[in-house]
């Protein structure tokens, strides 16, 4: 259901955003997933309703842990909102947070504590979804980076409450939509990171789509050993070498892979580099970045594309000494003139932002894993439980 057929006037509504971000003593340490949420907030604020928002934090382990509250979460949806937001302690499926939130009038809003803190969040558990329905009248999914999860939160309290998807979820399904319909081409994706299998399904998804893919990031490691390079220490997946060369075979036209590396002979910000040959990197050395041809050549491979969908670092972004891959692959697609250009996964994000940007980028996508799934061609359990 779209939010706008949602009768919410003078009733309880049930928020699922996404809150997942970094706290350091006790400080949050990024706004840009509470910012997002706050057009459905406002539009459901606007007709009448009082708000109880949810989102987990982290990965608890053992039930609630001080450090995974979403207590300093609060003052930032009061900046953004303008306006109080009361945080409920305690596990939120208790009957403590249920009278508290029961006691809301309309245009107040409430975040309870860490959805994961509640036993059973994470396994769908009628039980605690039935808990959770119990807070509200009506339930609005709006946390993208959680829609491919089957949890309490997402999709069970889905199937209780009359739901709608909210404003930032239906846009990230519309957007990355575009990639999976008919997008403008040249279509040209940027995959990165460590593992080949973390994204082996959206690479073979969207292979028959695109017209070039480059590959960076640790997983290039993997295809060049499968050609029968020497990667020296680089990350590669063995497991996976057959499935790599058969996407070679098959689709060596598309796949774009770096012809250099800048290496590392540690695994840290302080060790020696130099740049090799992507297919001869000595046997104490390890692949950290691509190499200035690779930046080169990638980036001329972007020019003129229409369709540019990027997720991955290029190496080991965390390192400012192995960073200059990533971040320039964030200049070029960030520049292109004209093109729909979609950004998502959060080293890809972190680099835009830093750039100062991404202002230039059609849609940042808050999910890293959903927007995967979404392009593997998988349902994803949220979007389906509210459509």
């Amino acid at each position: 259901m779209k939010l706008e057929d949602l009768n919410v006037q003078g009733k309880r509504v049930l928020v699922r955003v996404d809150y997942n971000i970094p706290i350091k003593d006790g400080v949050a340490q990024d706004e840009t997933r509470v910012a997002a949420s706050i057009p459905t907030l406002q539009y459901l604020l606007d007709q009448g309703a009082s708000l109880v928002l949810c989102s987990h934090l982290g990965r608890p382990k053992n039930g609630p842990e001080p450090k995974y509250s979403l207590a300093p979460v609060a003052p930032l949806v009061e900046k953004h909102l303008g306006r109080p937001v009361k945080f409920v302690a305690g596990s939120p499926e208790t009957e403590e947070t249920l009278a508290a939130v029961q006691a809301l009038q309309p245009g107040e809003v409430a975040l309870i504590e860490n959805v994961r803190f509640a036993p059973g969040e994470e396994k769908n558990n009628p039980e605690l979804s039935a808990k959770f329905a119990k807070l509200a009248d009506a339930f609005v999914l709006d946390a993208f980076g959680s829609a491919h999860r089957a949890h309490s939160s997402v999709s069970g309290v889905a199937e209780i409450l009359p739901s709608a998807a909210g404003f930032l979820l239906q846009k990230e399904v519309d957007a990355l939509g575009n990639l999976l319909g008919e997008p403008e081409r040249p279509y040209v994706v940027i995959i990165g990171g460590a593992k080949v299998s973390d994204k082996l399904l959206v690479i073979e998804n969207l292979l028959p789509k695109v017209d070039r893919i480059l590959i960076g990031g640790g997983m290039a490691y993997t295809f060049v050993k499968a050609q029968g390079g020497k990667i020296g220490k680089s990350i590669h997946e063995d497991d996976f070498l057959d499935k790599a060369n058969e996407l070679l075979k098959t689709y060596g036209d598309k796949i774009v892979l770096p012809t250099d590396t800048l290496a590392g002979d540690a695994f840290s910000n302080d060790a020696n580099t130099e740049v090799f040959d992507v297919f001869n990197i000595p046997d104490e050395w390890e692949g950290m970045d691509i190499g200035p041809a690779s930046v080169e050549a990638f980036t001329t491979a972007l020019q003129g594309a229409k369709t540019v969908f990027w997720n991955g670092p290029m190496g080991v972004f965390e390192f400012s000494k192995f960073a200059n891959g990533t971040n320039s692959i964030a200049a070029a697609v960030a520049g292109l003139e004209g093109a729909y250009t979609l950004v998502g996964g959060g080293d890809s994000v972190s680099a835009i932002n830093k750039s100062g940007q991404a202002d230039r980028i059609s849609h940042i996508s808050t999910g890293g894993g959903a927007s995967l799934e979404l392009l593997e061609g998988k349902k994803l359990p949220g979007v389906e439980a509210v459509k």
